[in-house]
């Protein structure tokens, strides 16, 4: 049985809700039709299924196309019942635990977790690990997919390399020398891209420039994994939220400046840095695209993300709505800065809670191209922002 990581990030979503429904699963790549082995190089039954005509002397990428072609015919085939064995990575993660209880709520799916807390089923520092000893793992549970999830987002250049570069390649090199043939689905994010033209959708033939260590330290990744030659495609996540939305983050940190002011009885609530604009997505409908990515044939990288950017100062005003909050918003011009560390605080930090700009590096406009998700993958978002944000406030609320 598949271990189901603890730490579930909101108990009223669970598997059995609408987020988790069966039919939002694209016709065309249904997980009961996805093997876990690759079956043509383990000699698994494919009788009915069409098969590309043998080209002995075929280029190489005329052979790579056939087997792309051949995984989409295996995924349609609705009478292929095994399970897909997927190895998780960063289970316990912010996008993580919603991949975990997606796939867990598929009963085609053989979910194992790998991580380095202790609730993983196999314990393992990405990061620290040697590319060896990953390959010996995958060689034991033979998956057919993997999913990275891990990373981070906080710490300096070297942390972020750490654990958002060096981890990638230790995967990419373990999967190289695997005989396993896994198909890699690698989690990316929004801030490859760095600040883009203010009315614009970005798409993914856009030239990257990442604006922070942070950006650079995935983009770095994302070569990593476009350049190994593995069946891989890379997610460009935009801005998630939604349930579990971490409290430093800047929607976090502008629902917990809400609950202050509501619990103090505050009749103004002042804010800095609303004018940024940003893609918002649900993170259950991230968790929903990854699924979608380990069925599909899709290579590259796919951008996810709702496709309309909104400005922060309407997502508090929506926040506002759903929290019952009756005050005035006020914007400060500039905010203060946090201060670093060892810098003395003055009043004007401790004074009172306010929103920081992103720190993303993107600058104050970001909006995803999503029709190659549509096209590519079979996948829409479906949770509009006003239901994220309710609950990232019902959060919130709980620690009143």
């Amino acid at each position: 049985m598949p271990h189901k990581p603890a730490g579930r990030a909101c108990a009223r979503h669970t598997p059995q809700g609408d987020a988790y429904a069966r039919d939002d699963v694209p016709e065309a790549s249904h997980p009961q039709g996805r093997s876990p082995d690759r079956p043509l190089s383990r000699g698994a039954d494919t009788a009915g299924i069409e098969r590309p005509t043998e080209q002995p002397e075929q280029p190489e990428t005329e052979k790579a196309h056939d087997r792309l072609h051949l995984r989409a015919l295996l995924v349609r085939d609705r009478s292929w019942s095994r399970p897909m064995r997927v190895l998780l990575l960063g289970a316990n993660g912010y996008l993580g635990r919603f991949v975990a209880d997606r796939l867990l709520a598929d009963p085609a799916v053989q979910l194992t977790a790998l991580g380095r807390g202790d609730d993983a089923d196999v314990r393992f520092d990405l990061a620290g690990g040697s590319p060896g000893a990953l390959t010996r793992f995958l060689d034991a549970v033979h998956p057919g997919v993997v999913i990275n999830c891990a990373g981070t987002t906080r710490g300096g250049a070297r942390e972020l390399t750490r654990h958002n570069t060096v981890a990638v390649a230790t995967v990419c090199e373990a999967l190289r020398r695997s005989g396993c043939g896994a198909r890699l689905v690698q989690l990316g994010c929004s801030a490859e891209y760095g600040p883009s033209q203010p009315g614009s959708s970005t798409a993914e033939d856009a030239v990257p420039r990442p604006g922070g260590p942070y950006g650079v330290s995935k983009l770095a990744a994302t070569e990593l994994v476009l350049g190994s030659g593995l069946d891989a495609v890379v997610l460009r996540v935009f801005s998630p939220a939604g349930p579990g939305t971490p409290a430093g983050s800047p929607l976090g940190r502008l629902a917990e400046a809400m609950r202050r002011a509501m619990q103090s009885g505050d009749g103004e609530l002042k804010l800095s840095g609303l004018g940024v604009q940003r893609d918002f997505i649900d993170v259950r409908d991230v968790a929903r695209a990854v699924h979608a990515a380990s069925l599909s044939a899709a290579q590259g990288v796919v951008n996810i993300g709702s496709g309309r950017a909104v400005r922060l100062r309407d997502a508090a005003a929506v926040l506002a709505r759903v929290a019952g909050y009756g005050g005035a918003l006020h914007e400060l011009d500039g905010g203060p800065v946090r201060p670093s560390i060892g810098h003395p605080r003055t009043d004007a930090d401790i004074a009172g809670p306010a929103v920081h700009p992103y720190p993303d590096g993107c600058g104050g406009w970001q909006q995803a191209d999503v029709r190659t998700a549509r096209d590519r993958l079979g996948w829409r978002p479906r949770i509009n922002l006003e239901e994220s944000l309710a609950d990232i406030w019902m959060e919130a609320a709980c620690r009143i």
